[in-house]
């Protein structure tokens, strides 16, 4: 039914009676947004003004505090005063303070690019560009001959996509780049635990040498992958501020069996090394009751590599495993564990002995020879950490653990790894990612404090 053009105008006028005004033409009825009359461009609103007197639409803000200058009246009838005194807020810097209540924003110069290439953070959400590096560092080409000497760097963070030697649950080729992304909230920082205290800003010069191209397909071809793509990293120049001559190496993981060629190439460089070896499992175990008794191929694999790599000499006799829960396989699995160099502190000696006693005791214990911590995140409870490559329950909290990393300042840590994040299993809130990079984030800063007495000799 058509309605007269009358009758459309009062209904119109009633509705919306300062939203819109219909206009008739001919036999069409035009609508027109009206506008407010305080939105009306004056030409005391054209005029130069000084924000922080008037706002743009003519009112006199001077006298204003800041959340009622910018929010308006959504803080009216909002000054009921608590009981007792109440302190006033500290001045803002006028830089600030012009930047927040200027309610006519003004976008950087259109060639400004500072916070775009990274030379400066002009707004929050560094966290979500560029290419995800670990903790956002440079990437680095490392495996390019030609790039040894001028390619230079103290620190290397290196992925090992390798997951076939995994007993249980397989996933962790992926964790490398679940690491990557669950780091993407470290960069440059300031500790809260130590004074002044910034790994990414400081002497060492930290790069991400991305993954190696590690095959699925045969575990003899991988781990030899991993060894020489470790191995050219250690090639590389190191900075004039470095007195060490061999750049450090951090692995993102990749199942447990990574650890056998990072350590190989670490003894290379730093001779025999002492492992501070942080799983729920001894992963010393003798090939035959783990594996290997069907075929020698099988005897290499997550819960051997530690075997092997003191009977290839490459182990201290001062190594020491931390967080132990799992159960042994065999009778004699901990006469083993001895003969290969371990002391075992378990995971609910923390609850007899104490945080503090199992960082004394693993200090006593390693020394001042070159240190390799490998974290396997089982070392925490499922809760912390559920997608690692074997859970077992009761193990210690991410907070404890990173605390134990943390007291073991002053150690001379030349290497280490984070291994068994498999981010199929992990939670739609990245719990596993997240923590692992925290971890990485702890073993890296102890790499850089083991060297600072020689950055203060360098210095002088």
């Amino acid at each position: 039914m058509l309605l007269p053009l009358t009758y459309l105008l009062a209904i119109l006028s009633v509705s919306s009676p300062s939203l819109a005004v219909a206009v008739a033409k001919g036999n069409q009825i035009v609508l027109q947004c009206a506008s407010y009359p305080e939105e009306v461009e004056t030409s005391q609103n054209a005029r130069e003004r000084n924000p922080m007197v008037e706002s743009k639409r003519g009112r006199d803000v001077s006298d204003l505090p800041f959340l009622d200058r910018y929010f308006g009246p959504f803080f009216d009838n909002m000054d009921n005063k608590p009981n007792g005194a109440k302190l006033s807020p500290g001045p803002l810097d006028e830089s600030l303070h012009s930047l927040m209540i200027n309610d006519d924003y003004e976008y950087p110069d259109k060639d400004d690019l500072r916070d775009i290439n990274g030379t400066s953070t002009l707004y929050r959400g560094g966290e979500f560009g560029g290419i995800p590096t670990f903790a956002h560092l440079p990437y680095a080409n490392c495996y390019d001959p030609q790039l040894f000497e001028s390619e230079k760097f103290d620190i290397a963070i290196v992925g090992a996509p390798f997951d076939s030697g995994v007993s249980y649950r397989p996933g962790a080729r992926f964790g490398p780049s679940g690491i990557r992304m669950g780091s993407r909230r470290l960069a440059p920082a300031y500790s809260v635990y130590r004074d002044k205290f910034d790994p990414y800003s400081n002497w060492a010069k930290i790069v991400d040498c991305g993954d190696p191209p590690v095959t699925p397909l045969d575990n003899r071809i991988a781990l030899d992958q991993i060894y020489r793509a470790n191995r050219a990293i250690s090639k590389h120049s190191t900075t004039k501020t470095n007195k060490k001559l061999v750049p450090k190496i951090f692995t993102l993981g990749g199942d447990h069996t990574i650890t056998l060629p990072a350590i190989k190439a670490a003894y290379e460089n730093w001779g025999v090394i002492t492992v501070i070896h942080f799983d729920s499992h001894l992963d010393t175990w003798n090939p035959y009751y783990f594996g290997g008794n069907v075929t020698d191929y099988q005897s290499v694999n997550h819960g051997t590599y530690l075997h092997w790599a003191h009977e290839k000499g490459l182990l201290s006799n001062s190594s020491i495993h931390a967080a132990i829960r799992g159960p042994y396989p065999g009778p004699k699995d901990v006469q083993h564990d001895i003969e290969c160099g371990f002391d075992r502190i378990l995971a609910r000696d923390i609850d007899k002995i104490g945080i503090q006693a199992i960082i004394d005791k693993i200090k006593k214990r390693v020394g001042t020879g070159a240190v390799y911590i490998t974290v396997d995140v089982d070392s925490m409870d499922p809760a912390n950490t559920p997608a690692s490559g074997t859970v077992e329950p009761g193990g210690w909290t991410s907070r404890e653990l990173l605390t134990i990393l943390d007291g073991l300042e002053g150690i001379n840590v030349v290497g280490g790894d984070v291994v068994e994040v498999a981010p199929p299993y992990d939670t739609a809130a990245e719990l596993t990612s997240i923590t692992a990079a925290q971890v990485a984030d702890s073993i890296i800063s102890l790499m850089i404090l083991a060297n600072q007495a020689d950055q203060k000799e360098l210095e002088s």
